[in-house]
């Protein structure tokens, strides 16, 4: 669907959090995940003031959740500083070396002083309760075909724990993330297209790998969106990990606002008011004690209750489309979902076991009129009394239009309800971690060392090597750059060296793992190369079992495999062996039998010698049979 977004006023900012491949940041840990647990202990949060007094809504309604947190780790990835058993040593020199060349990259100013913050986060991802951060460096900006974006903020954080499993009441994490050096990027909301949102991710991408320095992988990148239009509200979107998704994503977001403002707009023509949405809740379990719907007879059956509430001037908008297949219905259903696993509303009934006669009964008992609607929960009746709440809740917002929120991106680019908005009413001074002095020494040293853009190296590649622009972008693009220059020093002809990282090694993606082939291996085979041991196409074969076999080296498999090149005495013997057995097409055909020999000689040779003397002796043998 294309919209005006100039007509609807769109704005969208990002923020762009990727991982630094250093130590810990605030301990000399190692940054890597592990599996193997030798401990684990449990805890639980609650929120505190921020220094204004005030308490985070976001931080609230987590607390309200009641869990209890539980941390799994490895002596190995964590000390006692992420136990919250020990204050945080100093930052890594590293990590913060890198953020600045980051800042350089990105046109922003360096801060003179960096000073580290505590930003409360109780979702259990942090034992101490709170995430340490600090602004390294401002005003810097992305220049698009739209216009310039801003950077306001460039910041390094650390991470949280990754979840491991969800229990009734209980998280259980892993503590080997918590704490890896996370740089922070925040644009202004200059950015009026979904093109233009995926042009300046890319642009702060590219300076991030440039430093060689981020991690790679699932999980090390996360990209928020920040998305409004005219008359709508303010909504994060959490969790981007695709670049190419966020058009779409930015696009099922409009859709989405401007539908629940047409709702918001049918509601007020209805003239319904916040007022007439009441917590009054309706026990209805009497009507469903014969129904055949499973999901309400077995609550009844464990006890509980089925509870109705009345929504006037809700009849026909509950049920209405949003987002594709996400309806008003499921974003109240999100709501209640942290107290049940659904609830039932008047436009998608009867289905699901409920039958037309006990939504009449229903109707009848709530004294509904023609536009008014109602909700249902089946579960213990308290229970079910708050995720009822929630149904209101989430009602009374829809008459106002669009709420703020923070939500999930889906896989298909539709959105889902996480938490409330966060204020700024969650951040307070950190008191273990002394100011720390840029010197302008440091900056320096940074600035007049900065890396290559992604960009300026394809470009250099181009005009130095003489390489196809899509084998220098896949270079580029897979970080298979540096060991391209270190080959082609060394004496590798870089149409060659391109031609095995990118074709050779991409070739056998589908075949086999190629992510077990190290820089080594592939050092190792081209040193075998420029020695004489091997032909050019023995790589593919030797690249193949190392895959599968990394243990092994490129020698051991050339060996094993018998594709260390043949003397020149050896191949000749060979071809002379394919040319007589072939002689009488080669007196018929001639040079045109050229193609057949060359076949059947490589089918014995690949590997094993190299293709141009292949050729020669092929093309010279034929010619002494033709002549004679």
């Amino acid at each position: 669907m294309e919209f005006d977004y100039k007509e609807l006023g769109l704005k969208v900012g990002l923020e762009i959090h990727r991982q630094l491949d250093t130590k810990k940041l605030f301990s000399p840990v190692p940054s890597d995940l592990h599996e193997d647990v030798d401990f684990r202990f449990q805890r639980r949060l609650r929120p505190t003031m921020s220094e204004l007094g005030e308490i985070d809504p976001a931080a609230l309604e987590e607390f309200k959740k009641g869990r209890t947190f539980v941390y799994e780790g490895n002596h190995r990835f964590t000390d006692l500083v992420y136990m919250d058993e020990e204050p945080p040593h100093k930052p890594d020199e590293e990590a913060l070396r890198i953020s600045l060349q980051i800042a350089y990259l990105l046109n922003a100013i360096p801060v003179d002083e960096v000073h580290f913050m505590r930003k409360i986060v109780i979702d259990g991802s942090n034992v101490s309760g709170f995430q340490r951060t600090a602004i390294i460096a401002m005003n810097g900006r992305v220049d698009t075909p739209w216009g310039s974006v801003g950077i306001p903020t460039i910041c390094l954080e650390e991470d949280a724990c990754r979840i491991v499993e969800r229990e009734d009441g209980k998280v259980i994490y892993r503590l080997d993330r918590l704490g890896i050096p996370l740089v922070e990027i925040a644009t202004t909301p200059d950015i009026h297209h979904p093109e233009q949102a995926k042009v300046v991710a890319k642009y702060i991408g590219d300076a991030l790998r440039a430093t060689r320095k981020v991690k790679r992988g699932l999980g090390t990148i996360r990209q928020d969106l920040n998305i409004s239009i005219r008359g709508g509200a303010r909504i994060e979107i959490k969790g981007v990990q695709e670049l190419d998704m966020i058009p779409l994503i930015i696009e099922r977001e409009v859709e989405r606002q401007m539908n629940l403002l047409k709702i918001r707009d049918e509601l007020r023509r209805r003239e319904v008011k916040q007022e007439d949405i009441k917590e009054a809740f309706y026990d209805v379990t009497e009507i469903f004690k014969n129904t055949d719907s499973k999901i309400i007879a077995r609550a009844i059956k464990k006890g509980g209750k089925v509870l109705a509430v009345k929504l006037p001037g809700f009849r026909g908008l509950i049920g209405r489309e949003i987002q594709p297949g996400r309806r008003l219905g499921t974003e109240m259903a999100d709501r209640a979902r942290k107290y049940v696993r659904g609830i039932f509303h008047i436009d998608e009934l009867p289905n699901y076991g409920i039958s037309g006669s006990e939504v009449n009964e229903v109707v009848e008992r709530l004294g509904l009129g023609e536009n008014d609607a109602f909700v249902l929960v089946a579960a213990e009746e308290e229970t079910a009394r708050k995720a009822l709440r929630e149904v209101v809740k989430r009602a009374r917002e829809a008459i106002e239009g669009v709420p703020e929120e923070t939500r999930r991106a889906l896989p298909d680019g539709n959105t889902q309800y996480m938490r409330p908005l966060p204020g700024k009413a969650r951040m307070y001074p950190e008191t273990d971690i002394p100011p720390i002095l840029i010197a302008d020494r440091m900056k320096g040293e940074i600035l007049a060392n900065l890396p290559e853009l992604p960009q300026e190296r394809v470009e250099r590649y181009i005009r130095e090597y003489r390489i196809d622009r899509s084998l220098a972008e896949t270079l580029v693009n897979d970080e298979r750059d540096e060991l391209f220059e270190e080959l082609v020093k060394n004496g590798v002809k870089p149409s060659l060296a391109a031609s095995i990282l990118v074709v050779v090694l991409k070739g056998l993606k589908k075949e086999a793992p190629i992510e077990n082939i190290t820089d080594e291996h592939i050092r190792e085979a081209f040193e075998l190369y420029l020695g004489g041991k091997i032909a050019k196409e023995a790589f593919e074969e030797i690249f193949k079992e190392l895959a599968e076999n990394p243990n092994k080296t490129a020698k051991q498999v050339a060996e094993e495999k018998g594709l260390t090149l043949l003397s020149e005495e050896e191949v000749e013997r060979i071809i002379e062996e394919v040319v007589m057995a072939n002689i009488e097409v080669i007196r018929a055909k001639g040079m045109g039998a050229m193609g057949m020999i060359m076949g059947r000689a490589m089918a014995k040779l690949r590997g094993r010698a190299d293709g141009k003397l292949v050729s020669s002796l092929v093309r010279k043998k034929i010619q002494e049979l033709a002549g004679s």
